[in-house]
């Protein structure tokens, strides 16, 4: 059975109390009295020191109960309430993805289920309304709004974006917008110098679609644009999953950087032909991934 989210959580706190006690390796843990310092019941603890156990933290003593095995300096980083944030969030979208999650939620539901404090539960709605993939309810409660989910569909996104992303680029509205290229060049420009190593799957959507949307207002036709925002917000869950290695991504970030100068230099059929085989490059790979994974 996979661990709660309060296991986790418990466990997480145990390792922030034995590294600010410095308390010593080899030093014997009591159920009790870890339940009375963190003020919950003695079932998480209990979880949440097997969960320790796995990962070498703690050790099972000769006469029952967990002793500690690494000496302060030696426990696992503490993560902060940002990165614990973050894997909340990601978890909720793999869970929307998967299908284990209905189409309408309320706040009490979701705090419980995942173990959400308040702070991190308006965070992580906000985020996510913001996202588009979720929408509050006039009365109460909260609606997902529809993702691609089907491989069919996102294969049939890229298909639309191959039709109007190049063909935005010689729209006879198209005025560029220097400072807005420029500055989604420096981002994956920024990604290709190794940036690109340091981030999660999350923001690299956000970067790698917000190039693409800034291209694709130049064009000023507001149905080109409308649409590819649109399939952003559908894709978004899915690419969290399908992600290309990075390996991979980054030359695709090349290839973003190469259609921005292309733009910038006022070569906007090169930068049409440029973004043509970029997508067609893209779609073909998340293709193939699909098929390894069966």
């Amino acid at each position: 059975m996979a661990p709660t989210p309060l296991a986790r959580q418990t466990a997480e706190r145990i390792v922030n109390h034995l590294r600010e006690r410095q308390v010593p390796q080899g030093a014997k843990l009591v159920e009790r009295k870890l339940a009375e310092h963190l003020r919950v019941s003695r079932s998480p603890i209990r979880s949440a020191l097997r969960l320790l156990a796995d990962d070498g933290v703690v050790g099972l003593a000769e006469r029952g109960g967990y002793t500690v095995l690494r000496p302060p300096e030696e426990l696992p980083a503490a993560r902060t309430e940002a990165d614990d944030t973050e894997q909340l969030y990601l978890r909720i979208a793999a869970d929307r993805l998967d299908g284990n999650l209905p189409d309408r939620v309320t706040e009490n539901g979701l705090a419980r289920d995942y173990g959400l404090t308040p702070a991190q539960l308006i965070r992580i709605l906000r985020r996510i309304s913001g996202e588009g993939w979720i929408e509050r309810l006039p009365g109460y409660g909260w609606e997902f709004q529809p993702m691609l989910t089907e491989l069919r569909s996102y294969q049939d996104s890229y298909r639309l974006r191959l039709a109007i992303e190049p063909a935005a680029i010689l729209e006879p509205t198209f005025a560029l917008d220097r400072t807005a290229i420029e500055e989604v060049r420096a981002q994956q420009r920024r990604l290709v110098d190794g940036g690109i190593w340091t981030i999660g799957n999350a923001e690299l959507f956000d970067l790698n679609s917000g190039f693409h949307e800034a291209v694709m207002r130049c064009s000023r036709n507001t149905f080109f644009i409308d649409t590819l925002q649109r399939i952003d917000r559908l894709r978004r869950l899915i690419e969290y999953r399908r992600s290309l290695a990075r390996d991979r991504a980054i030359v695709r970030c090349r290839e973003h950087v190469e259609i921005a100068d292309l733009l910038l230099a006022d070569r906007r059929r090169e930068a049409s032909a440029a973004m043509h085989r970029h997508l067609t490059t893209v779609s073909a790979e998340k293709a193939t991934a699909d098929d390894d994974r069966g």
